[in-house]
């Protein structure tokens, strides 16, 4: 207890030390202390500390620089030194790599350190954290590996684990809590009460009660409010919401995320195929699937990607080259179109100056209809009820940015060569503009009816697209209007 005649200074020294050593931190402990810059991120000099001492061997060293650390500072310790150096720290500080520091890690860190970590420490670190998070952090390990972790891990979790595998990634299955709170709907609220009180095996966190018939078979919910809130002898099946959001197991977790999205969920129940409950999804999780969604979708339209400074060179160098050499065979169309009116482009050099603003400028206007389209797709805003009518509204768009462009060059142009050439370059620039509003929306679409994912090959055919039709526009434009005879 705080002494309340205490100074206010002291009363607040005091306060601290209290919450300090609740938390398991010492009363010193301070975020802006010597390891720490203004913004809160590890100095230079004490990486380079933690680096001298793993060079040397120390491992006495390197336990007392890393152990006054958050576990959130291991984890961004380990991301700042080199691939090879983690593995030395793990073997180091194995008792504090901890499932805090583990859950923090970026995923190839991550796999670094458990084939650095000896299959024993693992499963130390499986058994603390809870089943999806679990299956985050073995499921990418090879198959002996993930037999080695799972021998060491208790029965009932290696059971749970193993279940949640044998499902395809990225679905509900893999992804879901196993541990929830499922109840009969005979009881009262009393009861319920008591009976969440006497079991000291339910799970820590949870926001919802779950109501199951005889069959295990989800009837309804009831939130934690409502429970506290309402009398001890009021059935459950008075105040329990039966209008429920089941997630099948085989859910994509994409569509999971919107479902949370457009219904307002906190949590949910996760049924099999049977329509039993397995499992619950909760706003925390999906909130990480939401992120990391939007981060794949803008890095696979750069053709970046994982796009993640950590990954293994080879990888990254194997996920890049791919597009850039599509994108190769892709620029080889616009230089034959180019090759085509070479005669036209020596006889006036001007063309050859301003063609590649059409293009350029095409590209961008398709790129920012292409986002938008790509955005939508992943959103369910654009579907097959209403493509035509996004068409129709990204034509208009793209017809009047075509119009506004198209003057602003067509004037500086005729000012600075010819008006014929200032209208045949502004002609050919809201041809180019209108198609690639058309591509940035149908390219998507097209891939997404061919079920592929409109983020990762849509670029490349949409700047195909815009920079081929750009140079046959102005060019065709130029020979047809007399201005290179």
């Amino acid at each position: 207890m705080v002494n309340p005649d205490l100074e206010p200074d002291v009363l607040e020294e005091s306060f601290d030390a209290e919450h300090a050593a609740e938390e398991g931190a010492r009363p010193d402990d301070r975020i802006d202390d010597e390891r720490h810059d203004e913004e809160n991120r590890l100095k230079r000099e004490y990486v380079r500390s933690v680096h001298e001492a793993l060079e040397e061997g120390d491992k006495g060293a390197v336990y007392d620089l890393v152990e006054p650390l958050h576990p959130a500072d291991i984890a961004d310790l380990l991301e700042l030194l080199e691939r090879d150096e983690r593995g030395a720290l793990a073997s180091a500080i194995t008792d504090l790599m901890t499932s805090e520091v583990i859950a923090e890690l970026n995923d190839h860190v991550r796999e670094d350190m458990m084939e650095a970590l000896e299959p024993e420490a693992v499963a130390t670190i499986v058994e603390q954290l809870e089943t999806d998070d679990a299956v985050q952090l073995i499921e990418d390990l090879d198959e002996d590996d993930q037999r080695a972790i799972l021998a060491e891990v208790e029965a009932e979790d290696r059971a749970a684990i193993e279940s949640a595998l044998s499902y395809p990634e990225e679905t509900a299955g893999r992804l879901m809590n196993r541990d929830f709170v499922a109840v009969p709907e005979h009881m009262t609220i009393g009861g319920l009460i008591d009976y969440l009180r006497e079991r000291h095996d339910l799970t820590q966190e949870f926001f919802e009660v779950f109501v199951v018939d005889e069959r295990h078979h989800p009837v309804g919910t009831c939130s934690l409010s409502w429970i506290l809130t309402t009398p001890r002898n009021i059935a459950l099946s008075d105040v329990m919401k039966r209008d429920q959001t089941l997630i099948p197991v085989s859910m994509d977790q994409e569509e999971l995320a919107l479902m949370f999205q457009k219904y307002g969920l906190i949590s949910a129940a996760v049924v099999d195929e049977n329509g039993r409950l397995v499992g619950q999804m909760t706003v925390d999780d999906v909130v990480h699937i939401i992120s990391e969604e939007a981060g794949e979708d803008v890095l696979l339209l750069s053709g970046a990607g994982d796009g993640d400074i950590n990954e293994p060179i080879r990888e990254a160098y194997a996920s890049r080259v791919r597009w850039l050499i599509a994108n190769l065979g892709t620029a080889l169309v616009a230089s034959v179109i180019i090759a085509m009116f070479g005669a036209a482009i020596e006889k006036l050099v001007a063309l050859a100056v301003l063609m590649p603003i059409v293009a350029s400028i095409g590209g961008n206007a398709g790129t920012q209809t292409m986002a938008v389209s790509v955005r939508a797709i992943a959103t369910n805003q654009l579907t097959r009820a209403n493509t035509w009518r996004i068409v129709w509204r990204e034509m208009r768009v793209a017809l009047l940015n075509g119009a506004t462009i198209a003057v602003l060059i067509g004037l500086a142009t005729g000012a600075i060569f010819t008006p014929m050439l200032g209208g045949v370059i502004a002609l050919a620039m809201v041809i180019n503009i209108i198609v690639a509003g058309l591509a940035g929306v149908l390219v998507p679409v097209i891939f997404e009816r061919l079920r592929q994912d409109p983020a990762v090959a849509s670029s490349v055919f949409v700047t195909m697209i815009t920079d081929s039709m750009g140079f046959f526009a102005f060019l065709s434009l130029a020979v047809a209007s007399g201005l290179v005879g």
